[in-house]
């Protein structure tokens, strides 16, 4: 007999994948195997889904570990490069960070030997130029699964250009005061662009930085400050997102499915509920 799943409604998503999932979190170095960065995972489980995530421009990658963490109580593994800090970041550099951080995410087992990640449920995401570096990556590599940007900027390479090329299901949150990376030519442009199943939503109280955490000097050169309710509704559709694609779980379909009054669903495009195997 088949499972009964479920379904919430859109409030009762959101306001149940805001808050930390079920799984205490342990916290690891990526640098303990070759690379700068930080992973954050469930205390254990085999098989499990994974993130690679992407900082933006000029950001620690502090600014994200609530997120990360976040992530990680629902189930995921979540690791992010500290690499390309300074101000000549290269997109090209990142991205080729980010299917570093997928390789050693499915390539060796955490922790103590009881975490590992299943190769075939992976998803690469990021905020600003580490969204367009998400891009980057995916466009290249056919083990991606999913990708999720926050707020982000074109890049060089084109991360436009290479929208084209992504088959894999995206969500994109856009920022509605975003002053840095405008959404109509930047991540609305690349949502439009999109090669496979994509959902685009505007967040319209939300800054570019409304996505990170914490305060940082860099604050006195982009626009914007990290935002409790940009915190709130993106920690809630990424989850929902990469549970629904990595995970197959249909409990929070009313959330991605819903136009809601500060997380606009201003388009999207075929369906982003994973296809049967």
């Amino acid at each position: 007999m088949a499972r009964r799943v479920i379904t919430l409604t859109a409030k009762q998503a959101l306001e149940e994948l805001s808050r930390p999932g079920p799984h205490p979190v342990l916290r690891g170095d990526l640098a303990l195997v070759g690379l700068p960065g930080v992973i954050f995972t469930p205390q254990s489980g085999l098989g499990l889904p994974a993130v690679a995530f992407g900082h933006g421009w000029m950001q620690p990658v502090r600014r994200y570990h609530g997120l990360l963490r976040h992530l990680a109580s629902w189930g995921f593994v979540a690791a992010a490069p500290a690499v390309e800090r300074g101000p000549l970041l290269s997109a090209r550099v990142l991205a080729a960070n980010l299917l570093t951080t997928v390789d050693i995410c499915t390539g060796v087992r955490l922790g103590s030997g009881e975490i590992s990640v299943d190769p075939a449920r992976v998803a690469l995401a990021g905020h600003s130029m580490g969204g367009g570096a998400a891009v980057l990556a995916a466009s290249e590599a056919d083990r991606v699964r999913a990708v999720v940007t926050l707020a982000a900027t074109e890049t060089r390479p084109s991360a436009l250009d290479a929208a084209r090329e992504v088959t894999v299901p995206g969500l994109h949150l856009a920022a509605g005061e975003d002053r840095i990376a405008p959404p109509v030519g930047h991540s609305e442009a690349i949502a439009q662009a999109w090669g496979g199943p994509v959902q685009f939503r505007l967040l319209p109280k939300a800054s570019h930085l409304g996505f990170t955490e914490g305060r940082h000097w860099s604050e006195l050169l982009l626009d914007g400050h990290a935002e409790r309710g940009s915190h709130k509704l993106g920690r809630a559709f990424v989850t929902a997102f990469l549970l629904r694609v990595l995970t197959g779980e249909r409990r929070y379909d009313e959330l991605l499915d819903s136009d809601l009054k500060n997380a606009n669903l201003v388009f999207q495009r075929d369906a982003l509920r994973r296809r049967p195997a």
